[in-house]
This record gives C-alpha cells, sequence and structure tokens, in this order.
C-alpha cells in the first residue's frame, strides 16, 4: 500500500468567515484556526512569501477533513469559481447528509444554489449538485433506505 489515508481537500475561498459558517451549517465542526507562512510553507508550495489564514473543518465521523484557505500573499492568480461540473481540474466535494431536503434548505438560506434538480439514482440515493460559498461546487447525497 502506498498511502495510508486522505487528510484533507483544500479550497482556497476568498471569504473565510463565510465558508466556515457555511460548513458549518452543513454540519462540519471547526477545528481550529492557523496562520501559514515560513519557509516550509514557502517550499511545500511552491510560492514566495507566502502568507495563508486556514481553517480546519472535519465531519461528524472525525474521517474527512476539509482545509479552507484564505491568501494574504501572494495574490489570487485565477479564479475557477464559475466554471462548469465539466471543467478540467477540481470538480466537487461530495457529503453524505441524513435529509437532502432539509440540508437544502438550510443552505440555500446562506446562498447555496442548485446547479442543476435534485434526482434520484435508482433506489440507492436521492442527489445533487449546489454552489455553495463563492460558487464552490457541493455534491450532496442522501442514501435511501428499504421500501
Amino acid at each position: 500500500m502506498t498511502i495510508k489515508r486522505m487528510d484533507n481537500v483544500g479550497i482556497v475561498v476568498e471569504d473565510l468567515e463565510s465558508a466556515i459558517t457555511f460548513f458549518s451549517e452543513l454540519g462540519l465542526k471547526l477545528e481550529g484556526r492557523a496562520p501559514i507562512e515560513g519557509d516550509w510553507a514557502d517550499d511545500v508550495t511552491g510560492l514566495s512569501a507566502m502568507r495563508v489564514a486556514i481553517a480546519m473543518m472535519a465531519t461528524p465521523d472525525g474521517h474527512g477533513r476539509l482545509e479552507l484557505s484564505r491568501f494574504l500573499a501572494p495574490p489570487v492568480v485565477a479564479d475557477h469559481r464559475g466554471a462548469p461540473v465539466n471543467a478540467l481540474g477540481y470538480l466537487r466535494v461530495m457529503f453524505a447528509v441524513e435529509d437532502l431536503d432539509d440540508t437544502l434548505s438550510r443552505l440555500g438560506r446562506l446562498g447555496a444554489e442548485l446547479v442543476g434538480k435534485v434526482a434520484q439514482y435508482e433506489d440507492s440515493y436521492r442527489l445533487c449538485y449546489i454552489r455553495g460559498p463563492e460558487g464552490i461546487i457541493i455534491g450532496l447525497a442522501q442514501e435511501l433506505g428499504p421500501k
């Protein structure tokens, strides 16, 4: 085996506070916040004089994490927030939810919008994509039980 686990998914945002609020409403827990800078950070990212504010969010089961980053320096150089779901690169993060309709209602109050429609896959899942804070595409899936 070459890996032990997936530690986190990183998403760069412009408004860190709004992103924390949104993902908290989804059910993730804020584990901590920290400034990231220094030679080691420059070496890892390949950026010079990098300064970032991060917030680490954890899923309720403790197995998944989302690292939200706001770059303070250098300036952001690209913006993929409006990219369609078939754009190359990052597509989305998918979360399993208990009640899709309730989740959509709560996140809708924070500005989330459906990308397409809520769909049902066989008798297994109801699922959809939404655009969350800053246009980030998020997948939501509710597992369906036996009828």
